[in-house]
């Protein structure tokens, strides 16, 4: 690609991203409404607040793909969300359409499907289950663009991310873990197929202990290289279990199923 936009990019994940998506493209173009730090040699910084289309419209424009991460990414009050992942990714998406419908990776997120039990195995077609208004942002994301694929033809993988960080944190993760590695191949691979569509693609690595069951993506060619198995001993020895009544152990979404509704500023 010639240019790349990353939104989100100085957050947690973005600035993972950020490095390994470089060969992805001639220029990454960065976005974020808090500070970025200096442009490399093949970086365009463009501060954005995705609430306000036109600079979205302006944003998008000359790219050729998107990888979108920004927006709000915990649970927080329902005017925060609306603006960042609700009337943000709206925005997105009809800039999108205005500028040759470049192919977009969405990060959307298990707790669409949080209030599933961790006994329950889950495919990409079962109903959502949002955990909380964090949860229903990213089903009406998922929802927005599955309508721009079907009206507009417009191909998004909506990657529901479970939990991407350099190794699993706790036992939760070892079923919701997502390597970097992993999570950059696959946004290579939805790059590269001619053909994407708007498949809805769990966002995890080869986890013995998975819930989720992405078999129906084979056509992208994605092979997950990490196991969060491989940290269970160290987990095992350094984290306590949650008690087994505890949602953060009977629930897919954790301790998201238990945040509560915030007020207005909260």
């Amino acid at each position: 690609m010639k240019r790349l936009l990353i939104t989100g990019a100085a957050g947690g994940l973005g600035s993972v991203m950020r490095r390994r998506l470089a060969p992805l493209a001639q220029v990454l173009r960065l976005s974020d409404i808090a500070d970025m730090g200096p442009a490399a040699a093949n970086e365009e910084i463009v501060p954005c607040d995705l609430a306000d289309g036109a600079a979205v419209a302006r944003l998008v424009e000359g790219c050729d793909g998107i990888v979108h991460l920004g927006g709000i990414s915990v649970e927080r009050s329902y005017g925060l969300i609306r603006a960042g992942n609700i009337d943000g990714v709206f925005n997105l998406y009809e800039a999108a359409r205005a500028h040759g419908r470049p192919r977009i990776v969405f990060a959307s997120s298990n707790h669409t499907v949080g209030f599933y039990r961790q006994e329950e195995r889950l495919t990409a077609d079962m109903p959502t289950r949002p955990d909380g208004l964090y949860g229903v942002s990213k089903v009406f994301g998922e929802a927005l663009a599955h309508m721009y694929h079907d009206k507009f033809g417009q191909e998004s993988a909506l990657v529901r991310i479970g939990s991407c960080t350099e190794k699993p944190l706790n036992h939760r993760m070892l079923s919701t873990w997502i390597s970097p590695r992993d999570f950059a191949s696959l946004i290579e691979r939805v790059f590269s197929v001619p053909r994407l569509g708007c498949p809805v693609i769990w966002g995890i690595s080869a986890n013995a202990a998975g819930w989720w069951d992405n078999s129906h993506i084979g056509y992208l060619g994605w092979r997950p290289q990490d196991n969060a198995e491989d940290w269970r001993s160290e987990l095992d020895a350094t984290v306590p279990r949650p008690a087994p009544d505890d949602p953060v152990a009977e629930f897919q979404g954790g301790v998201f199923t238990r945040d509560p509704i915030y007020a207005e500023n909260g």
